[in-house]
């Protein structure tokens, strides 16, 4: 009777936490380092889930960092920081939201410090990204995709 309570009690773990994919490019130095620091940022993010197995799923969160400075792309980095987590007795809306929003707002912060690891590493000033609230983004997603039916 224990275990079919169990079963039927929403379950939510994280598993592993692993970057994925990491890519650092700086097709600007040293040259950019005997110019005036004055960075231009753009920052791209997608994240998405993959069904790995009854109830496993695997949540990436990309981060594409491109800091110009000038014309001249001082660096580029891609971050893919990713997790299995465990999500069992979670269904429909609540499945899509936890996996799309709830997951990537624990992962963020991992890719945030992988990015700035990698551009101090490069010689650059660090860049610690701002938070980013993926509720708020999957909020507009979801009224985006309800407007466009």
């Amino acid at each position: 009777m224990a275990d079919e309570q169990q079963k039927q009690q929403p379950q939510f773990a994280l598993q592993r936490l692993y970057l994925k994919d990491v890519s650092y490019e700086a097709p600007g130095v040293p040259l950019v380092f005997t110019k005036p620091w004055e960075p231009k940022v753009q920052l791209d993010l997608n994240a998405g889930a993959n069904h790995i197995a009854e109830g496993l799923y695997e949540v990436v969160v990309q981060v594409t960092v491109t800091v110009k400075n000038g014309d001249d792309t001082a660096f580029l980095v891609e971050v893919q920081q990713a997790g299995l987590f465990i999500a069992r007795g979670i269904e429909g809306d609540a499945l899509d939201h936890t996996l799309n929003a709830f997951c990537p707002n624990i992962l963020f912060p991992y890719a945030r410090e992988a990015v700035d690891n990698l551009v101090t590493k490069g010689g650059f000033p660090p860049l610690m990204l701002a938070p980013v609230n993926f509720d708020a983004l999957y909020a507009e997603q979801k009224a985006a995709k309800q407007q466009a039916q």
